[in-house]
């Protein structure tokens, strides 16, 4: 239950609407008590069980005046319009009871479903920004199907199991308290007895509840195996045909989808235990009461009549579906707590990269950039080691190396992706953990080798990340980026949708199109990220004259697999296992014979 009063804090914003829901719902449940309460001096007049006032008792503002003052106007109108009379009058009344008691339960209803949906909306909201802001690393470490399950599944379950449950948490606890007291004023100490026995059953519906949140908490974590799974495959289908190995992933899932099988089938025989389970036990509370109660009517001088059993019955009998209600909505939020628990679990992360409350902006770029002792890892292996590097503004440097030298973490600590663990990176001379995070990325265009484009259309996908962007802008953007001429061709030019990720294009069509990206924002500061090495001859020929457009009058940082691509570099840092192990122009490296020459003649032997 825990776990349900922590995402409550969801629904304040909606505070009004669920005063509201408990108004109503305290009116119903007055309306309905007030029902069954007609019953007890009109069925004991009609029995003639007690004596009806023969004159009118002086009204004052307490029960026992009330009640005999009601006694006495009840007994005239008895007399007057006989038994069977006031019995339809006695019936239209408790009609009306009725229709004001579901009136205001359809009200308290009505207001509560803004808290429902209003809850969930604002927790995928929540969850969607925290993906967002979390920094990359965390999503290296996480299945990228475990975090779709939490955003899509646990919060499904959330609506389902725990939002519906909503108004049963609200509504029900006002109906037993408010029946509680009526029978407490009926007959005080048969509903003593009726309160020893509520806590053995709930006893056993919580260790069960308990062991189906253990349950769910596993098929909630197999889920989101699951959907790894299918993303995974999804993304890798051309290799698992290219290697034959259909039948095997196809085994694999099946494997753990079965496991998921069985699973599930536990959890739902334990939900479902629920409903009979709390109506059993409720029978058997209704049968101690029978014989508990017939037993002080027959008991001789008790004051409980067989009238005023029966309405306790009644009474009793209202009691009881709340309280099964309840039961359900203990399952249900049992079952959503292990959904709740896994959603807090991203809410909860830290956010790492986290911007000063006092950052500063800056909207320009003056005169350089400085690598200042700069130290980074991802576990315990240091994957830079007191980088030492100074880029002046308008110049061009390139980063080689070996695989796995640190060239793409060393570029991705300049837009904060990473925070470095020693060191600083400063430009214009600031810290850059010291500004605005929006303002320090937009400084910089980043062209990567991977080209990350949206299910969207071709113009969509220049201008993203850019409001108020006219298409004069995208297209003066595309044709810089030589994209422009196989746009046109497309079916509906810039209005084309290019699939997901770009799967309708080329290579080097969806690599054009991300310069073109970059050319629209017209960053000071570029960084290519081995934008040409997945290319074909044609392609890249294309790519990089588009990259040399791009590259005109900016300050760019070029991490380079083909060392050709780069002789015209201002500058040309060698990285080695964290090391910047040289730096110097194309011909000064070559006549060095060092590391940069080894990878140089490879590339040229090859």
């Amino acid at each position: 239950m825990k776990s349900f009063f922590k995402i409550l804090h969801f629904a304040t914003p909606y505070w009004g609407y669920a005063l509201l829901n408990v108004i109503f719902n305290i009116l119903a449940v007055f309306f309905s008590l007030a029902s069954f309460g007609l019953f007890i001096p009109v069925l004991q007049m009609l029995f003639h069980q007690i004596d009806i006032p023969t004159s009118a008792p002086v009204l004052r503002m307490d029960i026992d005046s009330i009640k005999d003052n009601f006694y006495y106007y009840t007994g005239q109108l008895l007399d007057q319009y006989g038994n069977e009379r006031m019995l339809v009058y006695i019936g239209i009344v408790i009609v009306v009871l009725y229709f004001l008691k579901n009136l205001f339960r359809y009200l308290a209803m009505y207001f509560l479903a803004v808290v429902r949906n209003g809850v969930v909306k604002d927790l995928r909201n929540a969850l969607y920004l925290k993906i967002l802001i979390l920094p990359l690393s965390y999503f290296n470490e996480k299945r990228k199907g475990d975090l779709i399950a939490r955003m899509t599944n646990d919060v499904q379950e959330v609506e389902w199991s725990v939002m519906s449950s909503l108004e049963m948490a609200f509504r029900d606890p006002i109906t037993i308290l408010g029946s509680l007291v009526i029978l407490f004023v009926i007959s005080p100490s048969l509903t003593v007895f009726v309160l020893v026995l509520l806590p053995v059953s709930g006893f056993i519906i919580g260790r069960i509840g308990k062991s189906l949140k253990r349950t769910s908490d596993k098929g909630q974590r197999m889920m989101g195996f699951i959907l790894s799974i299918i993303e995974e495959t999804i993304s890798g289908l051309r290799i698992i045909k290219a290697f034959n190995a259909i039948d095997i992933t196809d085994k694999r899932f099946r494997h753990h989808n079965q496991d998921y099988n069985r699973l599930m089938i536990r959890l739902y025989r334990k939900r479902d235990l629920a409903s009979p389970l709390s109506e059993f036990l409720s029978a058997c509370v209704v049968v101690v009461v029978l014989w508990y109660g017939g037993k002080l009517v027959f008991t001789p001088g008790n004051f409980l009549d067989a009238a005023t059993f029966l309405v306790y019955l009644g009474i009793f009998s209202q009691l009881m579906p709340p309280a099964k209600s309840i039961t359900q909505a203990f399952y249900n939020i049992q079952k959503g707590s292990a959904s709740i628990d896994r959603i807090r679990q991203v809410l909860a992360e830290p956010e790492v990269i986290e911007e000063k409350e006092e950052a500063l902006s800056k909207k320009d770029f003056r005169s350089d950039i400085e690598y200042r002792d700069v130290a980074f890892s991802y576990n315990t292996d240091p994957v830079l080691k007191g980088i030492n590097l100074t880029i002046r503004k308008g110049k061009t440097i390139a980063i080689v190396g070996p695989s796995g030298g640190g060239k793409s973490t060393l570029v991705d600590l300049l837009p904060r992706f990473y925070d470095c663990i020693g060191g600083q990176i400063l430009i214009d001379g600031i810290d850059i953990r010291d500004l605005v995070i929006r303002d320090l990325r937009g400084l910089m265009g980043i062209v990567s080798q991977e080209t990350i484009l949206f299910n969207d259309t071709v113009a969509n996908n220049i201008a993203f990340g850019m409001d108020n962007v006219s298409k004069e802008d995208v297209i003066a953007a595309a044709k810089v980026a030589n994209a422009h001429e196989f746009i046109e061709k497309m079916p509906q030019g810039y209005e084309t949708n290019i699939g997901d990720r770009g799967t309708k294009l080329s290579g080097g069509q969806r690599q054009r199109l991300s310069i073109a990206r970059a050319v629209l924002k017209n960053p000071p500061i570029l960084i290519l990220d081995e934008a040409t090495s997945a290319l074909d001859t044609e392609s890249e020929r294309l790519v990089q004259q588009a990259l040399e457009n791009l590259m005109r009058n900016r300050t760019s940082i070029v991490i380079a697999h083909r060392l050709s691509t780069i002789q015209f570099a201002d500058e040309i840092i060698v990285l080695q296992n964290g090391n910047l192990v040289e730096r110097g122009t194309h011909t000064d490296l070559l006549a060095d014979n060092g590391v940069y020459r080894k990878l140089y003649e490879l590339q040229s032997f090859n």
